[in-house]
């Protein structure tokens, strides 16, 4: 968030406390369990505290130092983990068009068992936005939960190689999946948060966390530029980046 400030992008951050679970009151990225249920999935966006968002950047649009600054038209959608997933599936023009990209990191869109879902169930997203999947070969978390979607094998980039194959058909041109070599699941994040419950599942990055989070806001500055602000340079840069770098393991484009 601090590397997309310095480059002339408006990033918010929140703090969201929510019983998502019952008993269990915490701090979330704001997931609508709800809208994650077979019979529901699809009608209204999972990203509970999107709502409120749009309407405090309505506020400050109004008054304070960003008065008049601010694109509500251009509005760009991510996270990590659980609310990078609640953000790429929430970028659907049907309910909010301002919200023209989205991305993630470490996040997939597979139906968990305890929803009712069969094994290995992948979720379809709005596939009509540009879209940005970042994952790391070293995603532990990712590997050691994928009992929740009826998965035995513990992989860390299955989930989110079959949400980006099954869950978008793409066509646009404007859709990347980058798995990053040796990243792991915090690697996005500087300092690291010891608070987070799932920090033990986690496996040891085995490449320079620094480099690591660099290459992402170089991807994500150039994915902005080039498919939001529709710089061709940034695509031509994108494309080279994406071919050249050695932190990238792999990578999907359609």
């Amino acid at each position: 968030m601090e590397q997309l400030a310095l480059t002339g992008v408006v990033v918010i951050g929140f703090n969201w406390i929510a019983e998502n679970l019952p008993g269990i009151i915490g701090l979330t990225p704001g997931v609508d369990i709800k809208k994650w249920q077979p019979e529901s999935y699809g009608t209204g966006v999972t990203a509970s505290a999107l709502p409120a968002l749009l309407t405090k950047i309505e506020q400050l649009q109004q008054q304070g130092i960003l008065a008049g600054k601010l694109d509500l038209n251009k509005i760009i959608i991510g996270g990590h983990s659980a609310g990078g997933r609640v953000a790429i599936e929430s970028a659907n023009p049907n309910f909010y068009p301002q919200i023209i990209a989205s991305f993630a990191y470490g996040a997939h869109t597979l139906g968990g068992i305890n929803l009712g879902y069969e094994p290995k169930t992948v979720l379809p997203l709005p596939d009509s936005r540009p879209l940005l999947l970042m994952g790391g070969t070293c995603d532990g978390v990712i590997a050691n939960s994928t009992q929740r979607y009826g998965m035995t094998e513990k992989d860390p980039t299955y989930s989110l190689l079959h949400t980006f194959s099954e869950g978008l058909t793409g066509g646009r041109k404007d859709s990347y999946l980058v798995l990053l070599e040796g990243a792991n699941h915090f690697s996005i994040i500087d300092p690291f948060d010891s608070t987070t419950s799932t920090t033990f599942l986690d496996f040891p990055a085995s490449k320079p966390e620094a480099e690591i989070r660099s290459l992402m806001t170089e991807l994500l500055t150039l994915f902005i530029n080039a498919h939001v602000r529709e710089q061709p340079q940034a695509l031509a840069k994108l494309q080279q980046l994406l071919t050249t770098n050695p932190l990238i393991h792999t990578y999907q484009h359609k």
